[in-house]
Formats: C-alpha cells, sequence, structure tokens
C-alpha cells in the first residue's frame, strides 16, 4: 500500500466521474478524505523539501484550502457544464510571488488513466505573456537551450493555446516565432497511474520535474523573479 496515493483514488475519481452530483459527493465525503486529500496532504508535505532542490523560491503547501492543493470544487459559472465537481486531482507548487494557477509552477495532474506532470506557465496575464514573448527575442539562445536540451526534451512536449499570426510588435519572420506565438508556456510529460500509486512518488515526480529547471528559470528571469 503506498504511503500517498491507491488504487481506491482511482475507484473513488471514476465512481464521482459517474455520479457527480452533491448528494453522492456528500453521503461519499469519508471516502473523498481518506482516498484524495489525506494522501494529497501527505505527499505535498513530503514534496516541500524536494521542490526546494529544485528551486528554494517555490513552494509546497500542505494545506486543506488555499495551499497546493486545488479545490474539488468545479467553477461552473460561465461553463455550459454544471456538474460540480472536478474528477481529477490537481497539485501546484508555484513561485512564492505567485498568487494563482496563471503562475511559473509545477504541476501534478491525477486522473484515471489521464495522469501527467505539467511545468510552466498556463493562460499567462497579458503582461506576463509579453514578458515571456520579450525575453525570447532577448535570449532567444537560453530559451532554444530549455526547451531543446535532451533531459527535457526526451519527456516534456511543449503544448498548450497559441495565436494564427505573430502578436502585435513581433517579427513574423522571427526564427522563434512560433514560440512567440504561444498563449501557454506549458509542457506536459504523462505518467501511467502505476507511476501515481508508488510509494516513491515524491521522488520521481520531483526527478521529473527538475528537468524543466531551464524552462523555469528563464520564465522566472522573464518575470523578473528569483529562481
Amino acid at each position: 500500500m503506498s504511503n500517498y496515493f491507491s488504487q481506491q483514488t482511482f475507484q473513488f475519481l471514476t465512481q464521482l466521474a459517474n455520479h457527480n452530483d452533491k448528494e453522492w459527493f456528500n453521503e461519499h465525503k469519508q471516502d473523498y478524505e481518506k482516498f484524495v486529500r489525506e494522501p494529497a496532504l501527505a505527499y505535498i508535505s513530503e514534496m516541500q523539501s524536494w521542490i526546494k532542490m529544485i528551486s528554494p523560491y517555490y513552494e509546497a503547501i500542505p494545506k486543506k484550502m488555499g495551499g497546493s492543493l486545488m479545490r474539488v470544487y468545479r467553477d461552473v459559472r460561465f461553463s455550459k457544464n454544471k456538474a460540480p465537481y472536478k474528477t481529477n486531482i490537481g497539485i501546484q507548487f508555484r513561485h512564492e510571488i505567485g498568487k494563482d494557477v496563471h503562475a511559473p509552477g509545477f504541476y501534478l495532474h491525477i486522473e484515471p488513466g489521464n495522469s501527467f506532470l505539467g511545468v510552466g506557465s498556463w493562460h499567462p496575464a497579458p503582461d506576463a505573456l509579453k514578458a515571456y514573448r520579450d525575453h525570447i527575442v532577448t535570449k532567444p539562445g537560453p530559451y532554444q537551450d530549455a526547451i531543446e536540451h535532451q533531459p527535457f526534451a526526451e519527456c516534456y512536449q511543449m503544448t498548450g493555446n497559441s495565436l494564427q499570426r505573430a502578436p502585435k510588435g513581433f517579427d513574423a519572420e522571427h526564427p522563434l516565432i512560433d514560440e512567440i506565438k504561444r498563449k501557454d508556456f506549458i509542457a506536459l510529460t504523462p505518467v501511467s497511474d502505476q507511476f501515481i500509486v508508488a510509494d516513491d512518488l515524491p521522488e520521481q515526480t520531483a526527478r521529473l520535474f527538475g528537468r524543466a529547471q531551464p524552462l523555469q528559470r528563464f520564465l522566472c528571469e522573464a518575470l523578473g523573479l528569483r529562481f
């Protein structure tokens, strides 16, 4: 039995996807605590020392609310899908300056058959996005090294949304224009259910997060943040 997540974690998430309503969730609140929240907080606690090895300015905060564990409740205000609960576990370790999920960070997504690690900056605010693009123009070499160096490239894939055309004020002929067009500066690597339930999950996730140090450093530099 893992010290962190287990097959029961995946079973709970699968059942939640099939019964995504308040009545079922309230009846199974103890299962949520036992198989989701408690193991997540144990994992986050263990990650505190590992994250500091990657960067002393990133944080793992094991709190029930307002820490590294993301809320189970979906924001349904602007969504056609009114299901109240997320059917995945989201855990984010972000920069100490970061106020929300859009800050540069390391992310663990747990979902039956669709778990992954994410690194970088998702849906950054317009000023942060411009800072990233400007930094690529100023330092194209370090950016290219960050996304092409072997430890990163052999497992991570840059992804997310991009513009169709060059953003205003940027040269459409720039050799890295496809990177400058990005609206998200994120990269993902898929992991198996077995990876998630392993006893050494903190160490293994830290090893994979560590491969993205150059990208995180670049994004922090662009925003004037310490790494």
